[in-house]
């Protein structure tokens, strides 16, 4: 049995296409797999073709009539229901929506099912991450929420604890909604605040369902920060609640809309403090998760200069070949690029910067914004896994 590192990948993936002027472009995608293949890292592991999800496979999250109504939709977008979510100006309905979103789906199932059988150690879709999709409505860009759907597979093939990392700008809202009165799910989400940006939930004092208290985490970035006090608020919280819940499996979402270029959103973090962050998920999986991975792409909105990047990082540091920020983009590449998009392209696999993490355990100053964020999430969810708030790192 192959134990190389799958990667799962149709190109049909770029059909996931709201239209010329939405800002989820499909270019991303191809992009970025054009990136994975122009520095060879697609023969450092396994690229797959996955399924499309059936029926019964979304309905591990979904209901039955969402995912009618999203075939009715798929059909005829004139019939889309903004009931459901989608028909409105953020997720507008679009020809066969349906085929490739389940598509997209299947990418996260597929990987589950290849981490936990033991035929990868880990996988990456970063076509997924699509996690603010809820059970029965579309919402922020997203149709089905693959990432929901991995972790629910994980469980129905025997998973008992499963950790969902969530790095995107914006709160993994569908995901905790899915699981939230679930303890075999944590769920920890580092966004920025709901106080000025979509989708308006992730607050700390969101801690989960009365049989799941703990269960879903919610960091709350302060707008404006960048590398070190996004890499400083992951290490007071992640590290030490993954640790002592010990998971199974790891599924991670990593939105790359935290990028200081991001349209979006009002974060300060690049590319370098992105590919810190993978690592550092990368890290937790081999050290409480038997190296169980399942990585997911998610948003990012600045579609040449840092999807591409961050996520051949991800893909990279997934494959155990890392690539040095310091190296050149394939001028193959760049051209490609240019041809594309008449944009100029990066030159290299760098922001030029070189952050690192600024330890919690350092101490903390009760004064600082970042800080005080950090500390309400701590103080909220850290008693329920016995750890203190104040001390425990």
């Amino acid at each position: 049995m192959s134990r190389a590192v799958h990667l799962l990948w149709d190109d049909r993936m770029t059909g996931y296409d709201f239209g010329d002027w939405h800002p989820m472009k499909p270019i991303r995608l191809r992009l970025t797999m054009d990136l994975i293949r122009a520095f060879g890292l697609d023969s450092e592991l396994a690229v797959v073709a996955p399924g499309i999800a059936t029926d019964a496979e979304l309905g591990l999250v979904h209901t039955d009539d969402y995912i009618a109504a999203v075939r009715t939709a798929s059909a005829d977008p004139a019939n889309a229901d903004p009931a459901r979510g989608f028909g409105t100006v953020d997720t507008p309905a679009f020809k066969d929506m349906h085929d490739v979103s389940a598509l997209i789906a299947g990418g996260s199932l597929a990987a589950a099912e290849a981490v936990w059988s033991g035929a990868t150690p880990h996988a990456v879709n970063f076509a997924g991450g699509l996690h603010h999709a809820m059970p029965s409505a579309a919402g922020g860009f997203c149709i089905y929420n693959d990432a929901a759907l991995a972790i629910a597979r994980l469980l129905e093939l025997g998973a008992e604890r499963v950790v969902y990392i969530d790095i995107d700008v914006h709160h993994g809202d569908g995901v905790q909604t899915a699981f939230w009165n679930d303890p075999r799910v944590l769920t920890i989400s580092l966004h920025e605040t709901p106080r000025f940006l979509f989708p308006g939930t992730g607050f700390p004092d969101e801690t989960g369902g009365p049989d799941a208290e703990g269960s879903a985490v919610n960091v709350a970035l302060p707008p404006g920060i960048a590398d070190a006090n996004w890499l400083r608020a992951f290490d007071a919280v992640v590290p030490p609640l993954v640790e002592a819940f010990r998971p199974q499996a790891i599924v991670s979402q990593h939105g790359a809309d935290t990028h200081l270029e991001d349209p979006l959103a009002h974060l300060g973090v690049t590319v370098d403090g992105q590919r810190l962050a993978h690592a550092a998920v990368h890290d937790l999986a081999h050290r409480y998760a038997d190296g169980r991975w399942i990585a997911t792409g998610g948003g990012g909105y600045a579609a040449t200069d840092v999807v591409p990047r961050t996520w051949t990082h991800l893909v990279a540091e997934a494959a155990h070949a890392p690539v040095a920020p310091e190296t050149e983009v394939p001028s193959a590449w760049r051209t490609r690029v240019y041809g594309l998009t008449g944009r100029e392209a990066p030159h290299r696999m760098t922001d030029g910067r070189t952050p690192a993490f600024a330890r919690f355990a350092a101490g903390y100053d009760p004064a600082d914004r970042l800080d005080q964020a950090v500390l309400a999430t701590r103080r909220a969810v850290f008693p329920a896994h016995g750890l203190d708030p104040l001390y425990d790192i």
